[in-house]
């Protein structure tokens, strides 16, 4: 069993393979956290300590035992109003606008199956595969509120999820002011944190610092997870390195606004809460009725960075993403936004369709443009109807001219948006988050669809399969170009920005998860101007996702970089794209495009005709390159091997699980006169073996390799790359 309980201790153990999780319900009702890290045995709740500190205040049971308080014991579950002065997971506000709540232990419930959330994201068991569940129930009876705390356990993947449902139990309204997904308290405080903030076409980009005292907050109130920040932090050891050291990855299944919160407070002890935005949160809860918050997986690693991120991308490649292209290579595309944007006819998609083919792309993927009257991005979204004067007649004559050269075919779509100029927004303005009385806050010329009405969401589903319903459509681009805002819908009477938020997120759910049932054989990329929506909630419904707009090769090295502490390289949409870069100027031969778009799910993007011969040629040997290479980058275990914020190159690796198969890249980041070389040592190899360079034949030492490292041919120009396949010697 992976749930232990002692009843007569009423201590909770949770073990996964190599982890332990414990708690324990302590004086007066109060669920405590007393362990999460090695797998052990025991009961820890010897780590609780007791203390009279000043101005820490005391259940009223507890009465001259001064010593015992809420503000100063590494709690499961925190919440306002109970004096724990630090910052709480979970507050409610009664209809008198009282806020707070005492929560205490009431009873637990094991299941022998990982729980599922209604209408949003959950890790899930797959063939094989033991799941488990423990749920453990919180009340405060005299305010009416009962918290369903839920832990899920897959065994073999060392992975905890965290969810809580909050339930009315009373015959009043009352409101959820906060309420996170997770809190992690930890009684040392000698951590740091690892986030991935950024801006558009600059997604994730590494930072660590020391966990200190106060509050670091990072989250989004953009209504969506965003570019700014990532849903994923990890907990570091101070000592914690890509090889060794203490490290928890944790990571939000939420694809809207969202808060994360780290404490050192008073006593160097650490908390980090996890959960959906609480600015301007005030959920309101009927009788009997209920709020889910979305789940947060949790992995942890002793041995470092690239432990930890191999066990979450296990975890998000096998029990987070579904469907047809879970697993399966996807095919190779070209995309058509970088070669014409707007300015096309259904005989140039036709053209580069052909271009394509016979270069061995498999793909063709058409962008924005095809629908409604849509020259440019100031109208036509909302009006998904087949421009068929633009196109030259109808979309099915055109995919069947591009499957006939076969290629697949895919399609663009921005469902949750609608142009002022646009027939759907002429007949219906209510649609669209407007604030009666006011001028809205344009983005992209566009407004956001109140995807929080299940109306709005129909009439938008029903448009879209009337024109998928008619085309052979093998793929769908998922895009959303703006932060959310105006925020009003129409039938919500009081407006609550929070939870039309949070039901907003839910439409988008409900959206995909019946585009995803209608064709289940569709693969679907997601999209929010390249990375601003790519977290894990998103990668149930697309396990795919654009990493960025920016394709320049060596900002997408840092992107990339990023990136993968938290996601597999198979979630990654990676083209090359044309050079001078359309996002930053900057010009990088075509090989070192292709070393850094072949880390991740691999494509063109780019005006074909305008290639060299030499370039060309490039291209079809890239493909060939990345048929072989595929299986191990896509499904093989991912090493950073260098820092591209702190060192002169960027170098990366995958191997497969048999360790027989692996493919390095690496780009040099500064040029400079009389260069050093520098030698990279690989990782992930069997030391015992050797291992062949496919291209030229050398046979290496696999411990060499680990331990020597592999020397960076310098050659003249700007960043200079290499790409190595290696096969074991049988």
């Amino acid at each position: 069993m992976a749930i232990l309980i002692n009843e007569e201790k009423k201590l909770f153990t949770l073990n996964t393979k190599n982890t332990t999780y414990q708690m324990k319900v302590i004086d007066y009702g109060y669920l405590a956290h007393l362990y999460y890290g090695k797998k052990m045995d025991g009961d820890m709740s010897y780590v609780i300590t007791h203390y009279d500190r000043g101005f820490s205040g005391n259940p009223y049971e507890a009465q001259e035992h001064r010593e015992f308080s809420l503000d100063n014991i590494p709690l499961e579950y925190s919440c306002y109003g109970n004096g724990d002065f630090r910052t709480p997971a979970f507050n409610i506000k009664d209809i008198e606008g009282i806020h707070g709540c005492d929560l205490r232990y009431v009873s637990y419930e094991v299941m022998d199956s990982k729980y599922s959330l209604k209408g949003l994201p959950a890790a899930y068991t797959n063939d094989g595969e033991k799941g488990e569940t423990l749920k453990i129930v919180l009340q405060d009876p005299q305010v009416g509120v009962e918290v369903d705390l839920l832990y899920g356990i897959i065994e073999d993947k060392d992975l905890i999820t965290r969810s809580a449902i909050v339930r009315n139990i009373s015959d009043a309204d009352i409101f959820v002011a906060k309420a996170s997904s997770m809190s992690l308290d930890f009684v040392t405080g000698d951590y740091d944190l690892i986030h991935f903030h950024g801006r558009h076409a600059m997604e994730r980009m590494y930072e660590r610092e020391a966990i200190n005292h106060g509050v670091k907050k990072i989250g989004s109130t953009r209504g969506t997870s965003s570019h700014q920040h990532s849903p994923f932090v990890v907990i570091a050891g101070k000592d914690a390195n890509e090889d060794a050291g203490d490290c928890y990855g944790i990571s939000f299944l939420y694809s809207g606004s969202f808060n994360c919160e780290v404490e050192k407070d008073q006593t160097d002890q650490v908390r980090l809460n996890m959960g959906v935005q609480d600015e301007m949160f005030e959920y309101v809860l009927y009788p009997e009725s209920e709020f889910v918050a979305p789940e947060v997986v949790m992995v942890y690693s002793p041995d470092g960075f690239a432990d930890m991120s191999h066990k979450m991308h296990d975890v998000v490649r096998y029990n987070i993403c579904r469907g047809e292209y879970k697993t399966k290579r996807r095919p190779i595309l070209i995309n058509s936004w970088e070669a014409v944007y707007f300015d096309f006819n259904g005989d140039d998609i036709v053209n580069i369709a052909k271009q394509a083919s016979e270069l061995g792309v498999e793909m063709l993927v058409l962008d924005d443009g095809w629908f409604g009257v849509r020259n440019d991005d100031k109208s036509g979204l909302g009006d998904w109807f087949v421009n068929e004067d633009k196109m030259g007649g109808p979309m099915a004559d055109v995919v069947k001219r591009v499957k006939d050269l076969g290629m697949k075919f895919g399609i663009w779509i921005e469902p949750e948006m609608v142009s002022e100029k646009s027939e759907l927004f002429k007949e219906h303005p209510d649609y669209a988050f407007v604030i009666p009385g006011r001028k809205p806050v344009m983005g992209r010329s566009q407004l956001n669809l109140d995807f929080s009405r299940k109306e709005v969401v129909n009439c938008i589903f029903d448009q879209m399969t009337a024109v998928l319903d008619k085309i052979d459509v093998d793929y769908i681009k998922m895009d959303m170009n703006r932060s959310i805002l105006n925020v009003y819908s129409m039938t919500e009477g009081i407006q609550n920005n929070g939870t039309i938020l949070y039901k907003y997120v839910l439409g988008v759910y409900d959206f995909m998860e019946r585009l995803q049932a209608r064709y289940p054989k569709m693969f679907i990329e997601g999209c929010s101007g390249g990375g601003g929506r790519f977290d894990a909630g998103m990668m149930y419904y697309t396990p795919q996702i654009w990493c960025s707009d920016n394709t320049d090769a060596v900002d997408r090295i840092r992107i990339q970089y990023g990136t993968s502490f938290a996601y597999p390289l198979s979630t990654m949409g990676a083209h090359v794209s044309a050079v001078p870069n359309h996002q930053t100027g900057r010009v990088t031969d075509m090989n070192t495009r292709g070393v850094v778009a072949m880390t991740g799910a691999f494509g063109y993007e780019l005006d074909l005709g305008k290639l060299s011969e030499e370039d060309k040629t490039a291209v079809r040997e890239q493909i060939k390159t990345y048929h072989e290479a595929a299986p191990v980058i896509l499904k093989g275990d991912y090493y950073r091997l260098s820092n591209p914020f702190e060192a002169e190159y960027g170098a990366w690796m995958s191997v497969d699980e048999e360790k027989k198969h692996a493919v390095v890249g690496a780009v040099l980041l500064n040029t400079h006169g009389n260069h050093p070389v520098f030698y990279i040592r690989l990782r992930g190899l069997a030391p015992e073996r050797s291992y062949r360079d496919k291209k030229t034949g050398v046979v290496y030492s696999g411990a060499a390799l680990m331990e020597l490292g592999m020397p960076f041919t310098i050659v003249p120009g700007n960043y200079p790359s290499y790409q190595i396949l290696l096969d074991a010697v049988e």
